[in-house]
């Protein structure tokens, strides 16, 4: 076995709001271990661990903002989430249901607890990555993915199951398509559960534990909320629950290797892309969208 260790396992930061629906603790980028460059082409990952919002008459969330040059996806652990952007992409999201939004060339976008949640509350968890765009592909025409837990195909392993969101898994290929090779899995296991993985070694590999407690490479227990940075040496890795219901996302994609730029909600190779991006912003190029 060719092991992938661990570089480091990080805890979470102190949560911050976005908007007023996202309470999120951010692991990327941030200084040292986890910046853009490191672990492209994954460039952001808020994590809004489980948190009670009340019951309330006017939606929270994110109002309108624009995006260029790279992806959005949102995955649902519990309650629900809306979305509806200028490219006329949109829906709801529920528990185990994923939003893949393609910006490249720009959009409108506004996401806020759907109104089957906000009306009762409850119990909110979520995480949102945005996924860098090849430099080919920034100004490619905008897209979106509505990805239901029905159509995640899942693979038996031993006392669990792993759901394949987007890339593959033991020769199961998951639903999202993508612009380079990446891997979104869902390791659900219960007490016992194990699953082994296999990546490439330069891959930029990480693993969110979602729920519960896991044990990595049989050695290394790591708590939830706590995220797990491999090494670009070796492939293989194990995770193993330590109790039931333990739940982990695992992240490995081929870095692009292309310059980075970025302000704001644009991310693109050079700072000249970015001005343009908000000139064109400016213009009222990213189309409409009512707040």
């Amino acid at each position: 076995m060719n092991t992938k260790n661990i570089e480091a396992v990080i805890a979470p930061r102190e949560p911050h709001f976005v908007g007023d629906g996202f309470r999120v603790h951010n692991f990327i980028p941030s200084f040292g271990n986890l910046s853009m460059r490191r672990m492209d082409p994954f460039i952001m990952l808020d994590y809004n661990s489980k948190f009670n919002f009340p019951a309330t008459d006017i939606p929270k969330g994110v109002g309108v903002h624009p995006h260029r040059g790279f992806e959005t996806v949102t995955i649902a652990y519990e309650g629900s989430v809306s979305h509806h952007d200028s490219a006329g992409g949109g829906g709801t999201i529920h528990q185990g249901d994923v939003q893949w939004m393609t910006a490249a060339s720009g959009v409108l976008h506004k996401e806020y607890h759907a109104e089957e949640f906000y009306k009762k509350g409850g119990i909110f968890q979520m995480v949102q990555l945005w996924v860098n765009l090849p430099a080919k592909d920034k100004m490619s025409a905008p897209k979106y993915q509505a990805i239901e837990h029905k159509n995640i195909p899942t693979v038996e392993v031993e006392n669990g199951f792993v759901e394949v969101i987007a890339g593959n898994y033991k020769g199961t290929q998951g639903s999202a398509s993508t612009f380079s090779p990446i891997h979104m899995q869902n390791a659900k296991l219960n007490l016992g559960g194990k699953a082994e993985f296999n990546f490439h070694a330069n891959y930029n590999t990480v693993a969110l534990i979602i729920e519960g407690e896991a044990k990595i490479n049989g050695e290394t227990l790591v708590a939830t909320d706590h995220l797990v940075l491999f090494t670009n040496q070796g492939e293989d890795f194990t995770i193993e629950a330590t109790e039931d219901n333990t739940v982990v996302l695992i992240l490995s994609g081929e870095p692009l290797n292309e310059p980075i730029a970025s302000y704001g909600p644009f991310v693109m190779n050079t700072q000249e892309e970015i001005r343009e991006a908000f000139n064109d912003y400016n213009d009222g190029k990213f189309g409409t969208l009512e707040d």
